[in-house]
């Protein structure tokens, strides 16, 4: 059991993480930069296409914290904060995942870059999310990425 989630079965758990694969068509140097380069940041995170990122802090170091502030285009507010506990330049950033909204509830992020013949693979999981939660993780991280997508291939 879970000390999380004790009173799941490992279905249920399966169903509080999100794994997602892809690939943009850039440099690892690129893509690392813009998950951690608060000016890049906040030209392409969250997941409403039509949203805009009010502002993002990162001290991009294990124990440092980040806090990204974005507004959807029907003007809801929604802040995400945690920790870094793993940075490895280039190939590796895990965080922890906290919602203003959600206080008490940390999940986890891992992402995993990896050089392809042509570009950047990214492997993405987030895990721990909270089953109370009104967010639809699966679809808010692929526009989330689509939206990285798009800023990348106009630079």
């Amino acid at each position: 059991k879970s000390r999380w989630f004790p009173n799941m079965d490992d279905s249920e758990k399966q169903s509080l993480r999100v794994n997602i694969e892809w690939l943009f068509n850039t440099s690892i140097e690129k893509v690392w930069q813009a998950w951690t380069d608060p000016s890049i940041v906040n030209k392409w995170f969250g997941s409403d296409p039509g949203g805009t990122v009010i502002g993002a802090s990162m001290d991009v170091i294990p124990g440092g914290h980040f806090e990204i502030a974005f507004k959807d285009s029907d003007d809801t507010l929604h802040t995400c904060f945690g920790l870094y506990t793993e940075v490895d330049l280039n190939f590796k950033l895990n965080f922890t995942w906290s919602w203003k909204s959600e206080p008490g509830h940390i999940s986890f992020v891992k992402i995993g870059f990896e050089k392809m013949t042509k570009g950047t693979s990214m492997h993405f999981e987030h895990t721990g999310l909270n089953p109370g939660s009104a967010h639809n993780y699966v679809a808010g991280w692929k526009n989330t990425f689509l939206k990285l997508d798009n800023y990348i291939n106009k630079e």
